[in-house]
Parts: C-alpha cells; structure tokens; sequence
C-alpha cells in the first residue's frame, strides 16, 4: 500500500485548539471502553472525529500509559476485505509494532485464507498484548461489503478483554449490535448526546471562535441549530468580521439541507476569488497535498494554500503530522462539488483527468483508475485497469478488477483482449460460470492466427487496442487454461485435459509458471476421473515447474494431492514421503514457514493413524495445529477436523468424532480438489457406528444412492458407504435381501476399483465382503475374502481398516491366525481388532461398556477439574464433554459426579495412577 496513503489512513486528527469542550462526553466515552464496542452514530456533522480526537489527545499520561489507541479513517475504498484488514492492522502496528506479522503475511500471500483464519491468528496477537487497546475505525458508514461486516462481527465476538474497538459511523453499522447490547457488550453515543447544549454552544462560540455573542445570542443560535455542530461552525464562520451579528441570527433558519446551503454560500462568497476557485476545483479530491493540487488546478502554491486554509479553519482536516496530506471536512466537500457541478460542469472531466495522471505518475494505480472513470474517460481508465491486471491477480484482488471492469462501457472492452481476458479470469474466481466462454471469444477474435506459435503472424486489426504488451503474448495459453478451469468445473473432464495440454504447448518453455499449471489442470482432470497414475505423473510434473518457478509455497497443495493419490492407491509409505519431502523442501528455504506445512503434519497423521500409532497421529496434529491455521492453505481447516475425527472414532469417542466432522463440514472449502471422501459421508459411517441407521437411511436418500447405480470413482466413497448400511442393516434387521444386496454392490465395487489400480479401497471392500459371507454364515468365503485383503495389507502396515470392524473381525482373524501365512502380522491386526471389544483397562462388568473417550471423561471425573477445564484438557466442547458425562452416568447407572467416581472405583474401571498421562 503507498506509503503516503497509509500515513493518512492512520492518522490521529488533532483537536486544533487542544480545548475540551465536553468533559461530559469524554466521562462516556472513558467508561465505555470498558465495552467490546463503543459506537459513536450520527448523521454528518455531528462532531464524531472530533470528538473522539479530543478524547484521544485529552487522556491523563497515567492513563496514557495503559490505553493505547490506534486510529484507522476509513473511506469507500476500504469495501475490499483484503484491504480492509491490512489497513486493520497497520493501525494496530502503531502501537504495537511486532503485532499482526503473521495475518499480514496470510493476507499478502497468493491464495490467501478465509478471513476467519486471518483474524484468528490477528486476535492471538492481540491477546499476547498486556496494555489496553483502543482501536478507532472514523467513517464506518462508507463500509458496506458484507465480507468485511462478517470479519468485523467475528471479530468483535473473540476481541480479548484488553482489546475495545471504536466505530464512528452516519448510520448504524451491519454488526450484531443487538446481541451485544443484551450482552452489555456495547457503549452508544448518538445525535441527542452529541448535540451541543446552550452551555457548550457559548464556550465554542465566544471561548473558541472569539465572537463574544450574548447569552441571548447563543441561546437563538442553538435553538435554530438545535444544537448541531456543522451548522454552529458555519454560522461562526459567517458571523466573523459582521456589525449585525443579531439580525445574522433572526435571518438564519431553515432544515439542515438549506442552512448548510446558506451558510456555504456565506463562506464562499467571502473568500478572494482565488481561493474560492482553488476550493471548487481541488473538491473533486478525496485527499489533497500540495504537489496534487498543483497539477489539478494547474497552478503553483499549492502546499501554501493548503496551509493558509488549514490556518484559517475553513474546514480542512490535517491528515497526518508533517501537514502534508489534508481532506475537506466531508459536508463542505459535499457542498463545494454541488456547486462545482452547478457553476462549471465541464471543468469536472478535466479535474478528474489530471488526478488521474498524477496518481498513475505517483504510483497509485487505484486511485488513478477511480479518477479516470470519475472523469468519464474510459479510454485512459481501461488503459490503466490493463497494466494493474498481473498486479491484481498475484494480490487475488479479482472483486476490485471486476468491479472496475464493469464500469468500463462493454464496447471498451470488448476490443481489449487483454481485458476480456482478465474479465473471464475475476468471472472464474468467485465461481461465476456463466459468462466466462463469451469474455473468452470475444478476446479471440482479435488474436486469429497469432494463437498460434507467434511464426509470422499478421499485424493485429486497427481498431483492437492493446497496452500491456507482454501481457497480450501471453493471451493464448491464458485462455486455454481458463478454459481448462471452466471445464473442469462443469465435470467435463476430457474438456479440461485437452486444454491444458493446449495451454502448455503454448506456453514458452521458460515460462514454468504457466506450465505448471497446465500440468496441474491436466492432473486435477485425471484424479477426478479416476485415473490415478496419470494424475500422479501430471501433478509431479506441476511441483517441477512451480520449484523451477521459485513458488515452493505452491508446491504444498500440490503434496497433498500426490499423497491423497498414492493414499489411494494403497501406497502408504510413498504418501508419507510425499509429505516428509514436501517438509525437507521447505526447510531448505530458510526464513518463515511457509503456508502449507500445518497441511504435510495433518497428511502424515492420517497415515499414522491407519498404521495405528494413534499417539503419533494426535501428535501430528497438535503440531499442525500449533504452527497455526495461518500456516495452512484453505482446505486445512476442515482437513484437520477430519483427521482428528477419524483418531477419535478410532478411540471409541463417536460423540467427539461427530461433533468434529460437524465442524468440518461448517468450514468445508470448494476447490478444484475431488471431493472422493465426502464429510456427510464420513458422518454416516458414525452413525451407522452408533446404530442410528435412521438418520444414515436419509443420508442415502438425500443422495440418491442406489446399489443399481452407475459406478464411478467421484462417488466410490459413498457407494462404499450404502454397502456398509446395507450390511447394518441385516444385522439389526435379519434382512437377508440387505445382505445380498451388499454383496452384489461390494462386488461390483471391488472390479471397478481393481481396474482402476486403487488398491487401498479394494482392501477395505475386500474386509466388507469378508464381513457380509460371515454375516450370511459362510465363513469359508468371508476368511478367503479376508487372506487377500491381508496379502495386499500388510506390506503397507494397514491395521485401522481391520481393526475399526471390531469384534466381528477378530471372529474372522483368529480363524486366519489359525494359518501360517503372515500369522504375525495377522495377530497384530488381532490384538487391534480385540481392543475395540471392550473400552476399559480390564473387562468392564457394565450391560454397557464405556467408551476410551466416557473413561476419559470419568478419570477427570475423579480430579478437582470443572466442566469448561475438563472439555479443554480433553480438547472437545463444553457439550461434548456435558454428553459423556450424561452417558457415564446412565451406563453407571448414578446421577452425580460423586456417585460415578465412587461406582467407578467398585468397578475397578479406572487404572492406578501413576503419574500424569501423556
């Protein structure tokens, strides 16, 4: 962000005289703080930035000391909720300097994480903080993009004590405001409040402004005012230097609209003409400094008048300490535009014009965009929006490329191709399909011939219109590929392959960039269809290019991808070095971790977790969650949740496992990803678990699901999970058309999955087959079943996929132990498979044994811990934790804490102690 704008973003408005007018509202506004929220509401020209500068600078140096006050002026360009929060926290930086690294690293990096995620790792900085923090956001009102109200409301909810936010805003702000009044969460100042009373209207306009009105003068002026602080300011103004004062105040009257009307036209009319043409042509400038002013009045003493003005108090803002950035005080900008539109319309263009050159001279590519649109040249302004495309997209600011875009009349467009390009491109990111192909065509049409390998291509037509040249060249792998993206993102998968191989023929061989990402289009296409291998060797080919290209970070996403694939692929252990290789490559880099390793810790959990080490995959991902969400792609958030389920469910702990992929579910991110293991899936697998076959019936209905389907890998997983219905079914049931049902799906399942190379889901329906011949008594075909799920098992230590069966499948492993063949390992799968037969350090002598995660819950039971301390120490939910309870207490068959404790120790299902548990 330019050096000069943040300086006046975050600049603390001084109260000019250094005078408190209003120790009244200051008291309010010290006890407000004690609040999450204090908001200062009120229409314009109430007062509200001064007042909350006077309050500011009028702090004892006691208090001074322990409050620190950050301040952030906000303005219409601040809707964009990467900006948004940069700027947060570069108000936050002022006052502590090391505070919000992390979150501004997240929100600069080139796929930057939902805000949430931003803001979580923002709060744990806030939180380490020991002073107060008051956090002032000046004109909240221009803020209407609800992405920043969400971020805002999030973080209002999870500010740390110590942290209070202010907002000065025209009208109430999109917040939860409600819930935070009944929670006494929230301080208000509004119009009735700040209205001067007779008292203060004396002291500002005799003390202040020196008029030396008598006390009936004050009291008629503040009467017809009604107390409103713009109006008293323009009167005192206009009374200045005047013999009849009191036949100024009868003639004054009217509503707000006209008295500032009248008053403005006081004022004006009594500045030299020069100055008053220097007001009228600078008001078209929402920040003004004196080179600025220069070049749009085209005139010298730019920087003295400013001082003059700001010296003579004609409603002028000092915007930081050097004096070198001012603003209007908005009402009288308000007023001196009407009137520049009114008197010289046809000088407005010109204006804008020249602010737009200077800005784009001075670096602020935005700024000149906004001034160029404003002055209604969509030629210069479409010019400047095509330069600003490669910035826009390494910043993922598609929202603001958009919106410019849409401004731009079509016919500007359209014969800009490199705009129609970057049109199709912000269409694409925020998942709007429809009118991408028509963008596409229309930036083809002017490139014909030159699409393709540049020899010797015609001149492009006259009338098409290009600035960004090197841009321009890169047109055609660039269509390719989003034409890739489009496909893949309407399932028509050969689609996306085709043009991506397209895309990378006609990307240069050193532009690694571009290549890797047609590779990893064409790997994407390939995972989604099925095709492993290919997938495989696609995506590799991506994480060459991106390493070759210096984005390492990128190369993250692309680990998780080769190891879900070999994860498929029943290839344990090269999934695992996919993720320690990904690791080692980040290392080597040196400086910060970077985004995307939390997401190799959470991969390699899941593999010690099937492996059985469930300590090592609770490890694995207490270290993912240590590094921070900061530290892990999009996907992460909902990936971890999952992978912690699954450790839960293989405790025992249904509950905890439910309550996380409820979560995950809440945090799911779409992405070109296959969704091959989906949450309400995986949820179903719990509640058949749990014996709720009720709820996992509408699961399949609401799916569609049907053992007469057409099979395929995208829906592979939940397939699967019909079976397993299916075979529950019969078991509760004894219906024997279930269990048949599942056999004749398993066994189309396992040829599909088979031919397809998958071999980690040809073990698993290899053990559900076992698992229906035992259910529909032929042993002799459930352990032949079994054997070959063993043999194509064991090389890769899978032990979780046998084992979460339970006691069925130890029936079937002792039977198999019975035999030579890998009788070793097939007692190890025993051993696992027996300890989910029962859920206590001994055999439990209840109807209704108690769960890893109830015994858990119980042995803390026993100890001084509260509830809240118990759900923390056990890292669950204050209702999760309230749930076990309620379970240990029906299956103890007892109604208090006590009680349980006491049958518990009876019962001898608690172990020894022997110092702390690791």
């Amino acid at each position: 962000m330019p050096i000069a704008l943040l300086e006046t973003k975050l600049y603390v408005p001084r109260s000019r005289r250094g005078l408190v007018l209003r120790p009244r509202l200051s008291e309010r506004l010290d006890r407000g703080t004690a609040s999450k929220l204090v908001l200062v509401s009120a229409p314009a020209g109430f007062g509200k930035t001064t007042l909350l500068a006077e309050w500011l600078a009028a702090r004892p140096a006691a208090l001074a000391g322990e409050r620190l006050a950050a301040w952030l002026s906000l303005d219409r360009g601040d809707n964009d909720p990467a900006s948004f929060w940069a700027y947060v926290i570069a108000a936050l930086r002022t006052v502590a300097s090391r505070l919000g690294e992390s979150a501004l690293a997240l929100l600069d990096a080139p796929q930057p994480p939902p805000i949430e995620t931003v803001l979580t790792t923002l709060l744990n900085d806030l939180g380490a903080v020991a002073d107060d923090i008051v956090l002032v956001l000046d004109d909240y009102h221009v803020i209407d993009a609800r992405d920043v109200q969400d971020g805002m409301a999030f973080l209002l909810d999870h500010l740390p004590p110590q942290m209070h936010v202010v907002i000065a805003s025209r009208a109430d702000p999109a917040l939860p405001l409600a819930r935070l009044r009944a929670r006494g969460e929230l301080a208000e100042i509004r119009a009735a409040e700040l209205r001067f009373t007779a008292d203060e209207a004396a002291a500002y306009l005799n003390e202040m402004m020196g008029l030396q009105l008598t006390a009936r003068d004050v009291a008629a002026l503040e009467g017809r005012t009604e107390g409103w602080i713009a109006a008293l300011q323009l009167a005192a103004l206009s009374m200045q230097g005047r013999d009849d004062v009191a036949g100024f105040i009868a003639g004054f009257a009217g509503d707000d609209r006209y008295v500032v009307d009248y008053l403005a036209e006081e004022v004006l009319a009594r500045q030299p003409e020069r100055v008053q043409a220097f007001l009228l042509q600078t008001s078209v400038l929402a920040r003004l400094s004196g080179p600025l002013c220069d070049a749009v009045t085209g005139q010298g003493g730019g920087k003295g008048m400013l001082e003059a003005l700001d010296r003579g108090n004609l409603f002028l803002v000092s915007l930081d300490d050097r004096r070198r950035w001012y603003r209007y005080h908005h009402l009288f900008a308000d007023v001196l535009q009407a009137r520049l539109l009114d008197e010289q319309p046809g000088q407005v263009p010109g204006l804008h014009r020249r602010a737009s050159e200077w800005y784009e001279q001075n670096g602020e590519p935005s700024e000149a965009v906004r001034h160029a649109l404003a002055a209604g040249d969509f030629e210069r302004a479409a010019g400047l929006v095509e330069l600003a495309i490669p910035a826009i997209r390494r910043t993922r600011q598609e929202a603001r490329l958009r919106g410019w875009l849409e401004v731009l009349p079509d016919e500007v467009v359209r014969v800009r191709p490199v705009l129609s390009v970057g049109f199709a491109g912000a269409l694409l990111a925020v998942g709007e399909l429809e009118g991408v192909e028509g963008r596409l065509r229309d930036a083809e049409r002017w490139l014909g011939p030159a699409t393709g390998a540049g020899k010797g291509s015609p001149a492009p037509p006259a009338e098409m219109v290009v600035v960004d040249e090197e841009e321009f060249h890169r047109l055609p792998a660039t269509i390719e590929l989003y034409r890739s993206a489009l496909a893949l993102a309407r399932g028509d998968v050969p689609g996306t392959v085709r043009h991506a191989r397209r895309a990378f023929d006609l990307s240069p061989e050193q532009d690694h960039l571009r290549r890797a990402s047609a590779a990893g289009m064409s790997g994407l296409a390939f995972w989604t269809s099925g095709d492993l291998e290919a997938g495989h060797r696609a995506y590799s080919a991506c994480v060459e290019g991106l390493r070759r290209a210096g984005h390492i970070a990128d190369t993250f996403g692309c680990a998780i991808a080769l190891a879900d694939i070999r994860l498929a692929q029943g290839r344990l252990g090269e999934a695992l070095r996919t993720y320690e290789q990904a690791l080692q490559l980040a290392g080597e880099q040196g400086g910060s971790v970077l985004r995307g390793t939390a997401d190799m810790y959470v991969g390699m959990s899941e593999i010690a977790r099937e492996r059985d080490d469930l300590h090592a995959a609770t490890q694995l991902l207490l270290r993912s969650q240590e590094l921070g969400e900061h530290i892990g792609l999009p996907q992460n958030r909902y990936r971890w949740r999952v992978a912690m389920a699954r450790v839960r469910e293989a405790e025992g702990d249904l509950i905890g496992a439910l309550d996380l992929l409820n979560e995950a579910e809440r945090l799911y991110v779409s992405d070109f990803f296959p969704d091959v293991r989906p949450v309400p899936a995986l949820r179903t697998r719990v509640w058949i678990a749990q014996g709720r076959l009720g709820e996992a019936l509408g699961w399949a209905r609401q799916r569609g699901l049907s053992v007469g389907d057409d099979l395929s890998y995208l829906r592979e997983f939940e397939h699967v999970t019909l079976a397993r219905l299916l075979l529950a079914q019969y078991q509760g049931e004894r219906a024997e058309r279930s269990a048949h049902e599942a056999a004749r799906l398993l066994e189309r399942l396992l040829l599909a999955a088979e031919a397809g190379g998958r071999t980690g889901r040809v073990i698993e329906i290899l053990v559900l087959r076992a698992l229906a011949h035992q259910a529909l008594g032929d042993i002799a075909a459930a352990v032949s079943f079994l054997d070959r799920a063993v043999a194509l098992a064991e090389p890769e230590g899978y032990v979780r996929v046998f084992a979460d069966e339970g006691p069925p499948m130890a029936f079937l492993l002792r039977a198999a132990a019975k035999r030579e063949a890998r009788r070793d390992y097939v007692r190890r799968l025993l051993a696992a498979a027996s300890g989910t037969e029962h859920n206590g350090p001994g055999e439990q002598a209840l109807i209704e044994p108690l769960s890893d995660r109830e015994l858990d819950v119980l042995r803390l039971l026993g100890s001084e811990l509260d509830g809240p301390a118990i759900a923390r120490e056990l890292m669950v939910s204050l209702n999760t934790m309230r749930t076990h309870t309620k379970n240990i207490y029906a299956k103890l068959a007892v109604t208090n804490r006590r009680a349980a404790v006491r049958r518990a120790a009876e019962l001898n299902l608690l172990p020894r102690p022997h110092g702390p548990r690791a």
